[in-house]
């Protein structure tokens, strides 16, 4: 498969074509991060794409988007909790300066991170995290998907 799911991704998840889907919420999908500088980053894709903000969806799925967002939240949380020792908290954020489509970033945060970035915003780490292709999302991540995905799956039940 190539990358082209990239450039449609909340059209490739509706379609069953994008690999990053971990499940299908009651809104959008649950999706693992491009880059894992931050072992866990995960995005939750509202599942439509021509909803460019929160504030364009009814009141009803306004709130089930919010709630999806808090359910991959709780999920991301269990997951690193269990495999990394060092982990510290998830960060929540709704931003859609860059992606004109609605979507909220899940970002673990550790212990290990460099001592001026882990008090910070992600979006200050270098450039260079970013890009490198030892971050890049891949089969090292599998164990990381199948725990964020099982946490996915427990939570549905408890809701």
């Amino acid at each position: 498969m190539s990358d082209d799911w990239r450039m449609d991704r909340i059209g490739s998840a509706l379609r069953g074509e994008n690999p990053a889907v971990l499940r299908r919420l009651e809104a959008g999908f649950a999706v693992i991060g491009d880059v894992q500088f931050l072992p866990g980053y995960s995005v939750l894709l509202a599942d439509d794409a021509d909803v460019r903000r929160l504030s364009d969806l009814p009141r009803a799925r306004r709130l089930a988007f919010l709630s999806d967002m808090d359910r991959l939240g709780e999920a991301v949380e269990r997951a690193c909790r269990r495999l990394d020792p060092a982990f510290r908290r998830v960060n929540l954020e709704i931003l859609g300066n860059t992606d004109g489509f609605l979507h909220a970033h899940v970002w673990p945060r550790f212990e290990w991170e460099p001592a001026d970035l882990v008090g910070m915003p992600v979006w200050l780490y270098p450039h260079e995290r970013w890009s490198d292709e030892q971050f890049a999302l891949g089969p090292q991540h599998d164990v990381l998907r199948e725990a964020i995905g099982t946490e996915l799956d427990r939570l549905k039940d408890v809701r």
